[in-house]
């Protein structure tokens, strides 16, 4: 096994850690039933703790019909028996902390899933029972109730209502979901809806948890006038209300209230940035992923703005950056920063579009240095450190993504970026499932991926995953990187250039990025760090980034 760190994190490790998303299903198979599960993770610790993380972020485990994903939650204090069991990531937890990595779950507070108990109750119950209170339910408009009860739409495509039956069979009231109909929203301005979430955080802070992911963070209160929606008015009937900053100040004193204070990570997709930065004042959440970057084109200009911003709109609250390129919903790396338009719009996802990897993978090779510089804490989505590209043609029959199905195909979905990982060997299931292998992976594996395992990746000197390993280590080992102030340097155009760190805290780091068409001088140095691609002499090359020694 790996050694146990020597320099554990301080109490806010979050403020400058590096963390990887964890997607359970395609992560690692323990049992050779095709399903990634936390015995596959255990099996994997070695591969984490050397790649250099200090932390991981789980996406949902608990139990659920996997509607979409497993963010339809049946149960949130079990693990779903896909995966394993209560006691196995009780020993996952702790033995990652054993070799220095906290655990970062996800807690899904906008819904459920409509297996969850409370759900169930609320069918079974009468219109305006208590067990309804808990959810949306409201009578439809139309002669009949036959229209929904307004017109707010669902992420998935469609309307965010569907209908039920009631009891004796009749056409009944309607009920809302701003995702998939699977996944009925809950009504926070009930009491036992926030005393069961914070009942929650503390049954998994206390088995260990450092922090938890919260989605959709800025969704979860709505007009209780149920309003049609409408642009020009303000306050947004379900997005980005004030109420919830209170429920995240409750769960902020609870977080500060262990002797290791716990993290709370906000998925906050917000065009405001004042508004943003409200949700990371000092009483609420201690960080929120920075969406702005990760849709970002690859684009000097651009990207400087994002991180001038990005910064700017932290510094007043005192909180950290966050910088990611990719997650499970996203469109990989290789594969969007080799198109014509290298930024990310759900809207289109850009399925289909003709990539050239070879660019894409130098691009994102450069992207991994600079994000890796920056100041904060950075996410690592599994498989970016293998160069993993998107899947665009997984047979229609084996998609799971609902965003596929409710549009009828129309949305690719986000199936391509999930697909499982490649561990060794030169055939699927390349060593993601355990021996004796019985089921296929989930998704299925592109026949070429031999070359992008980790056995095949490791100790090669040119590979992307020996790139991260090296980046992780020298990011640590750097006293200016992580959280800490940055300065522009000038490089020139469509060339970014920053220094971190100051001359007291230790010797001077340079990251330089050569976005333009030619080969651009380095700047006074010492040494180089790190490139990520061969240097043309004292020039570096188009679409790569280098660090410096620069004292």
């Amino acid at each position: 096994m790996p050694a146990i760190r020597a320099n554990p994190l301080p109490n806010e490790w979050w403020r400058g850690a590096a963390i990887y998303q964890v997607y359970v299903r395609s992560f690692a198979d323990g049992n050779g039933d095709g399903v990634g599960d936390l015995a596959g993770v255990r099996s994997r610790l070695r591969h984490l703790a050397d790649l250099g993380v200090d932390a991981l972020w789980f996406n949902p485990w608990y139990p659920s019909p996997m509607a979409d994903g497993g963010y339809d939650v049946t149960d949130y204090r079990s693990i779903d028996p896909a995966f394993g069991t209560l006691a196995e990531a009780e020993k996952l937890i702790a033995e990652a902390l054993d070799l220095g990595i906290r655990t970062i779950i996800d807690i899904v507070p906008n819904h459920v899933s409509d297996t969850h108990r409370w759900f169930r109750q609320a069918l079974a119950a009468p219109p305006g029972s208590p067990e309804r209170a808990r959810f949306w339910f409201r009578p439809g408009r139309g002669e009949h109730g036959e229209l929904p009860p307004n017109d707010w739409p669902s992420q998935f495509g469609g309307s965010a209502w569907s209908r039920v039956a009631e009891p004796d069979g009749t056409p009944g009231e309607w009920y809302l979901h701003r995702f998939a109909s699977q996944q009925p929203d809950l009504n926070w301005e009930h009491p036992e809806v926030r005393a069961e979430h914070e009942d929650v955080l503390r049954f998994w802070f206390d088995r260990g948890a450092a922090g938890v992911r919260i989605d959709s963070a800025a969704e979860v209160v709505k007009d209780p006038a149920l309003p049609d929606f409408d642009p020009e008015h303000d306050p947004h009937p379900y997005l980005d209300r004030d109420e919830l900053h209170d429920i995240y100040r409750s769960w902020r004193r609870l977080a500060d209230s262990y002797p290791q204070p716990r993290a709370l990570i906000g998925e906050v997709w917000l065009p405001d940035p004042e508004r943003f930065a409200r949700y990371l004042r000092p009483d609420e959440l201690h960080t929120a992923f920075n969406f702005g970057f990760l849709a970002c084109p690859w684009d000097a200009e651009r990207l400087r703005e994002s991180i001038t911003t990005t910064l700017a709109v932290h510094a007043p609250v005192g909180a950290p950056a966050t910088w990611v390129l990719a997650n499970h919903d996203i469109t990989r790396t290789v594969t969007r920063y080799g198109r014509a338009d290298t930024g990310f719009d759900f809207a289109t996802k850009g399925h289909g579009i003709p990539t050239d990897l070879a660019l894409g993978t130098r691009r994102a090779r450069a992207a991994a240095l600079l994000s890796l510089a920056l100041p904060g804490s950075v996410y690592l989505y599994q498989g970016e450190e293998l160069g993993l590209p998107e899947v665009e043609d997984i047979p229609a029959d084996r998609i799971e993504d609902p965003m596929y199905h409710r549009t009828g195909g129309a949305d690719p979905g986000r199936d391509g970026c999930r697909v499982p990982l490649p561990w060794s060997g030169t055939v699927s299931p390349y060593g993601f499932s355990a021996e004796p292998v019985t089921g296929e992976p989930w998704l299925p594996q592109p026949d070429g991926w031999a070359g992008l395992s980790v056995a095949a990746q490791s100790g090669a000197p040119d590979s992307m995953l020996t790139l991260y390993r090296t980046a992780l280590r020298l990011r640590r080992a750097e006293p200016g990187l992580g959280d800490g102030p940055m300065s522009w340097l000038d490089a020139g155009p469509r060339v970014l250039a920053f220094a971190r760190g100051s001359g007291a805290d230790g010797p001077g780091f340079t990251c330089v990025v050569n976005l333009s068409g030619a080969p651009v001088p380095l700047p006074a140095h010492t040494a180089v760090l790190l490139a990520s691609g061969p240097l043309d002499g004292g020039a570096l090359p188009p679409d790569t980034a280098v660090w410096l020694r620069t004292t």
